[in-house]
């Protein structure tokens, strides 16, 4: 699934996810050809029902996920109170070369990618956001239904 279904389903979820997302440093987990876990800083970018990610051709990342699309991405978090919020999620990633998809990845990132880069989009399986409500932690939760 898209980012578009989440928006199409649980659009506050899925704008509060790019509001803690977009343009903004998040943390990339991918597995390692050994199976261990490797977590990378990235810069999402959503729109348009997408969520892409460029980077660096030689990056451990770009191999890791183009061996096993697997992948979580985790917003920073602005201190150790949490009342930013947080915002995970979870699906596959997939190496595009769609010359359409790359020149609206251009458009909406808010960075010149170099043209050297290479572009991922993530699709969705799910996603979920904690906020703190009077001390109280407070969850929302999605799945995609395929």
């Amino acid at each position: 699934m898209s980012w578009q279904n989440l928006e199409e389903t649980q659009p506050e979820l899925a704008a509060f996810g790019a509001e803690r997302l977009n343009g903004k440093v998040a943390y990339l987990a991918t597995i390692r050809k050994d199976g261990s876990p490797r977590v990378h800083p990235v810069t999402p970018i959503i729109g348009h029902g997408h969520l892409f990610v460029f980077m660096e051709p030689t990056s451990p990342k770009g191999y890791d996920l183009r061996r096993d699309g697997r992948y979580a991405i985790h917003c920073a978090v602005s201190d150790n109170s949490g009342d930013s919020g947080e915002f995970i999620v979870t699906g596959r990633a997939y190496l595009t070369d769609d010359l359409e998809l790359r020149a609206l990845a251009v458009r909406l990132a808010t960075y010149p990618p170099a043209d050297r880069y290479i572009l991922f989009d993530f699709t969705l399986e799910r996603a979920a956001a904690t906020v703190y409500q009077g001390g109280q932690a407070v969850r929302q939760h999605w799945q995609s239904q395929t």
